[in-house]
């Protein structure tokens, strides 16, 4: 079994690789993610990405021989990168400008090789479309708080998920993590997916 960390906070990111099997440990990374605004949407989610994986990894308190992932997601609206809204305001402005369109959800991966120092990073995209909500409906949504903690300032796994009416591409990468882009990243360190599993207990 090799250990996977990983250097993010969001929940949604950990269910999603426990639901695939695998128990990694976290390990947020701090990053100032402003200081790279103004970058297209694709190259900020994986800038940021390679930043988090990097302060990740230069921890001595590592499993040996891990391998660190390090993920930021931002959505694609017209060519410009939403992250997480800075107040209800902000939310209720995107809501208004998202509902009945689409934009590009852009999670950028980058995953070190502790044991090499190998590197593999990707930007995975996956086209969301958004229902179109009426003024009430993104008054309540934006006052369950949860648009505020999560890129886009929508969920697909949450209360959102009844907003959003489509998806073209993979639905693990609106979560936040690309698990077949993954697997291809871990391939690519010359390691098996399956190595990344957690044993079962035996019944």
């Amino acid at each position: 079994m090799t250990a996977l960390v990983l250097g993010s906070a969001s929940p949604a990111r950990l269910q999603t690789l426990r639901n695939a099997g695998i128990e990694p440990t976290v390990m947020v990374s701090g990053v100032d993610e402003s200081q790279l605004e103004g970058l297209p949407p694709a190259e900020l989610a994986l800038q940021l990405a390679e930043l988090k994986c990097a302060a990740v990894a230069e921890r001595d308190d590592l499993p040996e021989g891990a391998l660190v992932l390090g993920c930021d997601s931002v959505l694609d609206l017209d060519g410009a990168a939403l992250g997480k809204p800075e107040d209800a305001a902000e939310a209720v402005h995107r809501w208004e400008r998202m509902r009945g369109r689409s934009g590009v959800l852009r999670t950028g991966h980058c995953l070190r090789d502790t044991a090499t120092g190998r590197v593999a990073a990707a930007t995975a995209s996956t086209t969301v479309h958004f229902a179109d909500l009426a003024d009430d409906e993104i008054a309540a949504y934006v006052a369950s708080g949860e648009p505020l903690h999560v890129a886009g300032a929508f969920t697909v796994d949450g209360l959102g998920g009844a907003f959003v009416t489509g998806i073209d591409g993979d639905h693990h990468n609106v979560v936040g993590v690309s698990l077949p882009l993954l697997r291809d990243l871990v391939a690519e360190l010359g390691h098996s997916w399956t190595e990344l599993w957690t044993p079962r207990p035996s019944r």
